[in-house]
């Protein structure tokens, strides 16, 4: 079971990373370039069919994993295990993450115009940030380098 956890969480981190790595680094600057919301609404009409069911599938995966490692609850608080500065890590991105994917969906996107592009690069770079550390919390779990 926990390889296929591990398995499934490994492969939605790759959707989820690799599709905002793309999104910064290929789409938003020609879409701020050309002051196109179109691009952007048909890059995120696509990516969103795969991009948002790899989210659940890593927080669903995430959890049961994180409850295999602490299965006790009152250790996913014990910061005095190294394991838990992780897990509260990847809790905080996760956090921080819905908290801009819920502002982006409602305040944003609704009304994205060639005017306030620039606010809706304010949301994509943090969350793309924040994905690459998940996956730098993820390794840790097993290298050990934010212990």
């Amino acid at each position: 079971m926990y390889g296929l956890l591990l398995l499934l969480h490994i492969l939605a981190a790759t959707i989820w990373t690799g599709g905002h790595i793309v999104l910064s680094i290929v789409i938003l600057p020609r879409v701020l370039k050309e002051r196109s919301p179109a691009q952007l609404h048909r890059f995120e009409s696509v990516y969103e069919k795969i991009g948002m069911p790899a989210l659940i599938i890593q927080i669903i995966t995430g959890l049961m994993l994180a409850y295999r490692m602490l299965p006790d609850f009152n250790q996913w608080v014990d910061f005095s295990n190294p394991v838990t500065h992780v897990l509260a890590m990847k809790l905080i991105l996760l956090a921080l993450t819905v908290g801009f994917a819920l502002h982006a969906r409602f305040r944003v996107i609704p009304y994205l115009t060639e005017k306030n592009l620039t606010v809706m690069a304010w949301h994509i770079i943090p969350v793309t940030i924040f994905s690459i550390l998940f996956v730098v919390a993820g390794v840790s779990f097993r290298t050990g380098w934010l212990y």
